[in-house]
């Protein structure tokens, strides 16, 4: 899955991404691209227990 996150603008918002992502599946595969505020998950986890752990992190992501 893939989302986009404008406020993810910094290695530091890629880290706390990449950790709340990994809160919900400590096994997910996390790709962030940082310039086009996209990252790509790989992860068994649902889609929606994703987007409600990065919006309690602050980042509200939109998926695509």
């Amino acid at each position: 899955m893939q989302f986009h996150i404008d406020s993810m603008t910094c290695g530091g918002c890629a880290r706390s991404v990449t950790k709340a992502i990994q809160s919900v599946d400590a096994a997910a595969q996390v790709t962030v691209d940082i310039p086009t505020h996209t990252v790509q998950v790989q992860t068994t986890a649902s889609q929606a227990a994703v987007v409600a752990a990065l919006e309690e992190a602050g980042y509200p992501a939109q998926v695509q």
